[in-house]
């Protein structure tokens, strides 16, 4: 094995392709941008890590996990703002007609291009901004495009208009009141969902980085603003770095824990808080180096639209710090909003008063000698309707919504408006939301670029990916020394013990030399290899190999079997 270039991420991606982990969609056709294919191991890779973060969510007890559909109608994406906001600025170059989101170009020239307005953003293209393709600097203003596909569902012309989702999250808004059931009508609770999101971006770099179709898993909590959780956040002593809104009361850069972080207004919601430190131990946990971890805080003009408060957690690698989760407040916006443009009611939750409040208000009583003869039958359904009434109009006649949605009209003679002491025992109110939003391919990429090592094996290069086991494709590999002499028929049977074994998967491989094979687990981060050899034959024993420092000891069948099954193979050596 040798290193054909220079350049680290250029091996890695080569490694990536030869082992099957990641590929380029549609390779045979010239390759499509934004694209990309999990192969066979990638995507055992991409799976656990999907199981990890919905297990690392849902063990909490009020956190559940939803699937709605990846097709989103229009009016819901109106309602959350998505329509006429979701858009990049994008550049064309007048000479070769290339097309490029505008504030990459401008990357180099200021800390965060994300913040640039508009004219900010021309002013640096007419500054001799070079464009990567024909380093010519003849730029078009930079102007806003819509990066969401759109589709229709049902016929061509008498379909609606929908969108491929751009996020999960307004699929969990949609569920809100099955998820208030579902917890009994107490906040606060969450709900997570996982799967593929849709970004048409202009100009897709990096690899994994920046993809038109990608992998996401988002939580929704809501919370009840007036009594936010506030977790015991002290049983967390790690430090973190922090690099706090520059425009703020606290601008600069920080290491301390998330409780010093909290009481110092760096952080400025207990909730958040919790987020911050709870993403950090799932980065950790699958792998990512916590050296190379940051948490930055957006300015109030980078702030989407719907937050209040909101932090992406960074993690550095070969493509230097990138925005990996964004952990945001996003207030009562998209439910206080799905409310209005739908007219719903049902976006809301109870907050119990302790002592019930004692409050004069306007009612109106029906008359029953004129509303009998007027509405006949249904005139018990529309008296009913006037107790349900939460705002009296000032005015007469009205318009009554009944309870299976039609409506009324309420003139004056039907009614007596009065005065009279009511005891309220609570009230109704639209509760916050905080959403921890994960780019999977992102964290996949990195768990990847953190796990691979170069080193040097008998004179030659030699590279290693070293994944948690948690993350690896598979826990163990089974390598028969020869596939004779009753070897294969041994490791056979050892690979279907193993794959029986709830959790835990296995990689046959008998194919090649010993020595290559050995190379190939170390290149897709298998943590453990067994060997099954002349000497299985006579005592039942086998090599367990550990990858990360190929230290080899050798043990009974029984016990490497009942070992991995316990998670302790590690006692071996």
């Amino acid at each position: 094995m040798s290193f054909m270039t220079d350049r680290r991420v250029d091996r890695l991606t080569s490694v990536l392709r030869r082992r099957g982990i990641v590929l380029p969609s549609f390779e045979i056709y010239g390759g499509i941008s934004g694209l990309i294919d999990y192969g066979p191991v990638g995507a055992c890779i991409r799976r656990r890590v999907m199981d990890n973060w919905v297990d690392h969510w849902t063990s909490h007890g009020d956190i559940v996990e939803i699937d709605s559909p990846t097709i989103t109608p229009e009016p819901v994406l109106v309602a959350s703002g998505h329509v006429g906001e979701f858009s990049d600025l994008m550049a064309e170059c007048g000479v070769c007609g290339s097309a490029f989101k505008a504030n990459h170009l401008a990357e180099g020239r200021h800390e965060n291009t994300d913040s640039l307005d508009v004219d900010e953003i021309n002013a640096m293209l007419k500054d001799g901004i070079e464009c990567p393709t024909c380093s010519e600097s003849k730029w078009s203003d930079a102007r806003s495009m819509d990066l969401m596909f759109s589709t229709r569902i049902g016929s061509k012309k008498g379909g609606r208009v929908a969108y491929m989702r751009p996020e999960t999250a307004q699929g969990m808004f949609m569920l809100y009141p099955a998820l208030f059931r579902h917890f009994k009508q107490k906040l606060p609770f969450g709900a997570i969902q996982t799967g593929k999101g849709y970004r048409n971006e202009i100009s897709p770099r990096q690899g994994m980085i920046r993809l038109r179709e990608f992998n996401m898993a988002e939580l929704e909590y809501f919370i009840d603003p007036d009594e936010p959780p506030s977790p015991d956040l002290s049983v967390w002593d790690e430090k973190i770095s922090l690099i706090a809104d520059p425009e703020g009361a606290h601008a600069g850069e920080y290491s301390m824990t998330i409780s010093e972080a909290l009481s110092s207004g760096i952080v400025r919601h207990p909730t958040v808080a919790w987020f911050l430190v709870r993403t950090w131990d799932f980065l950790v946990g699958v792998g990512i180096d916590p050296a190379r971890i940051r948490f930055r805080q957006h300015a109030s003009t980078e702030m989407a639209h719907y937050a209040d408060d909101c932090w992406d957690c960074e993690v550095g690698g070969e493509h230097g710090w990138v925005e990996c989760v964004g952990i945001a407040n996003r207030t009562c916006h998209d439910l206080l909003s799905h409310e209005q443009h739908s007219g719903s009611n049902q976006l809301r939750a109870w907050r119990q008063y302790a002592k019930p409040h004692i409050e004069i208000r306007d009612i109106l009583s029906p008359n029953g000698s004129v509303m009998g003869p007027a509405f006949k039958g249904a005139a018990g359904v529309v008296m009913d309707a006037l107790k349900e009434l939460v705002e009296i109009p000032d005015s007469m006649p009205f318009a009554l919504t009944l309870a299976d949605g039609s409506s009324v009209e309420i003139t004056d003679e039907m009614v007596t408006r009065r005065s009279e002491e009511v005891a309220v025992h609570g009230e109704w109110f639209t509760p916050h939301v905080i959403e921890p939003a994960f780019g999977i391919d992102r964290i996949i990429w990195h768990i990847l670029d953190h796990g691979y090592t170069e080193t040097e094996k008998e004179g030659e290069n030699y590279s290693i990916m070293r994944l948690n086991q948690s993350v690896a494709p598979f826990d163990v590999a089974i390598l028969p020394l020869f596939d004779k002499d009753g070897m294969g028929h041994i490791a056979r049977q050892i690979w279907a013990s193993v794959n029986s074994m709830p959790g835990l998967r296995g990689e046959l491989d008998a194919n090649k030399s010993i020595g290559r094979r050995y190379a190939r687990v170390d290149e897709i981060g298998i943590p453990w290899a067994i060997t099954v050899d002349h000497t299985t034959l006579e005592d039942g024993s086998v090599t367990v190999r550990r990858r990360d420092d190929q230290e080899q000891v050798r043990a009974s069948i029984e016990d490497v079997l009942s070992k991995l099954a316990s998670g302790s193979i590690s006692t071996l050596f």
